[in-house]
């Protein structure tokens, strides 16, 4: 279905969550390189190429980040904050999935700057679905603006 050279960043810290995304991107077709960072942390690593990815080419950024709110060392909504404040990464599409049913959770990302809020569904199937429908969107349909190359 989407472009295998668009790279998913899922930042996620539950594993069973982390399989599950991946079944359901598989069940779809989206076939997609998936890279996970397991807390905030690391996602901030990946993106700015420092830590355990210094060396990787920060300019390849991922097309979609799929940002849970619940994380070790570094909380969903600091990262979005983190992302949206640096040039290089203002523009990427951000995708909070998360179980939080917590209204200020919902406003805070929005306010923060995610492009849009998915509350997991605790049902395979209709998470399977939002999963298909987020990688149709966001993968495939979606216009992303051209990199900034900024520093």
């Amino acid at each position: 279905m989407a472009n295998e050279t668009k790279i998913i960043l899922l930042v996620e810290d539950n594993p069973d969550d982390q399989q599950l995304t991946l079944r359901a991107l598989k069940r779809h077709n989206i076939a997609n390189r998936v890279i996970i960072a397991n807390d905030g942390v690391e996602a901030l690593d990946y993106l700015f190429a420092t830590g355990d990815h210094a060396g990787r080419e920060p300019q390849a950024l991922p097309a979609l980040v799929l940002l849970d709110l619940k994380l070790p060392r570094l909380d969903g909504l600091e990262v979005l904050q983190r992302i949206r404040g640096d040039q290089r990464t203002s523009l990427l599409p951000v995708v909070i999935l998360t179980s939080s049913s917590e209204e200020r959770d919902l406003i805070n990302g929005y306010t923060l700057g995610a492009n849009s809020y998915v509350r997991k569904p605790v049902d395979f199937e209709q998470f399977a679905k939002a999963v298909q429908q987020l990688g149709l969107y966001w993968l495939v349909i979606n216009e992303t603006p051209p990199a900034t190359g900024g520093q």
